[in-house]
């Protein structure tokens, strides 16, 4: 098992607010809009810095896709930002009708995703976001595992030609990718070849899955483990060579089990490569107030249950 260190954990957030800040002064053409959370979504240092391209619409959150989908009319590159119920649930028909039917080149950027919100509760912890998004025709969708992943999605996506949802999230993570990465949307990455059992994780979990490989490797079970940053579009080659490869699969996120990376792979593998396969994610539940560990252990989205899960798909392995 290839050995991963971090020597700090920083948020995802702050990524995304790193991103957005160095693209303001590389790219003219970007603009930002925030529904009411300009510190929560760390967009201060753009608005500082760019106050003439900033626009603080309130808790109006339709209105801002409105708003974003016509700033893209005249060769504006808007990236809109708020908590992620509220980038997707809230303004769902808003983003089918203005932005997504219409190509426009919206980068749709949400924060505080899945249960890791914590202490805010269930009505605030989307598990659905990356379901819905991806559903619609033509939208990218992205989610990277750590702050230096995100700051390289953000600064990406500014060059992608269409509309993008980007997903990042509140607490600490280790920050273990490199700074200096070039990130390639639909391009899966290798973190860990291994022989007889392929992990694909996405965003928090992907540490958790870099854990439960390490625990794997001492009980002798070699694990591939592969972070699948981009959810649509699927780097469908990636996961058709490891799946063959090791024959059975187990994939991590914090999500919903409907709807989200594992239930993309499974239908994957159902037409090209039929393949036992075991998802780590929330069941069909919404969440429910804690601090974020409480909740990922209590939902079951820790390396714990990636290792059960692993052991459990190698059973139905032929």
């Amino acid at each position: 098992m290839k050995k991963y260190t971090y020597t700090e954990k920083k948020d995802t957030r702050s990524g995304f607010g790193a991103g957005l800040s160095e693209l303001g002064k590389s790219n003219p053409n970007v603009v930002a809009l925030c529904a009411d959370l300009t510190g929560s979504l760390k967009m201060d240092a753009f608005a500082k810095e760019h106050p003439e391209r900033f626009f603080q619409v309130g808790i109006a959150e339709a209105n801002m896709i409105g708003i974003a989908a016509g700033l893209t009319i005249g060769g504006k590159i808007p990236f809109t930002g708020t908590f992620a119920n509220f980038s997707t649930g809230r303004v769902y028909d808003q983003i089918r009708q203005s932005v997504a039917y219409s190509g426009k080149n919206v980068k749709i950027c949400a924060s505080h995703a899945g249960l890791t919100l914590g202490e805010d509760g269930a009505t605030h912890q989307i598990l659905e976001d990356l379901g819905l998004m991806k559903m619609l025709p033509g939208m990218t969708v992205i989610n990277p595992c750590d702050f230096n992943q995100t700051k390289a999605a953000t600064i990406a996506i500014a060059e992608h030609e269409g509309p993008v949802y980007l997903r990042f999230g509140r607490p600490t993570v280790p920050n273990f990718t490199p700074a200096d990465q070039k990130f390639e949307i639909g391009k899966a990455v290798m973190l860990n070849e291994g022989t007889d059992v392929t992990i694909f994780a996405t965003g928090h979990l992907v540490w958790k899955a870099i854990e439960a490989g390490e625990q794997l490797a001492a009980a002798g079970i070699s694990a591939e483990i592969i972070n699948i940053h981009t959810i649509k579009p699927l780097d469908n080659a990636a996961v058709l060579a490891s799946a063959k490869k090791t024959r059975c699969v187990v994939t991590a996120e914090e999500h919903q089990m409907n709807g989200g990376l594992g239930d993309s792979i499974a239908q994957l593998l159902s037409r090209e490569l039929p393949t036992p396969l075991e998802m780590v994610a929330v069941n069909d539940s919404f969440g429910e107030s804690g601090t974020p560990d409480q909740l990922m252990t209590k939902y079951g989205l820790d390396a714990v249950n990636i290792v059960e899960a692993v052991k459990k798909v190698l059973k139905r392995k032929g």
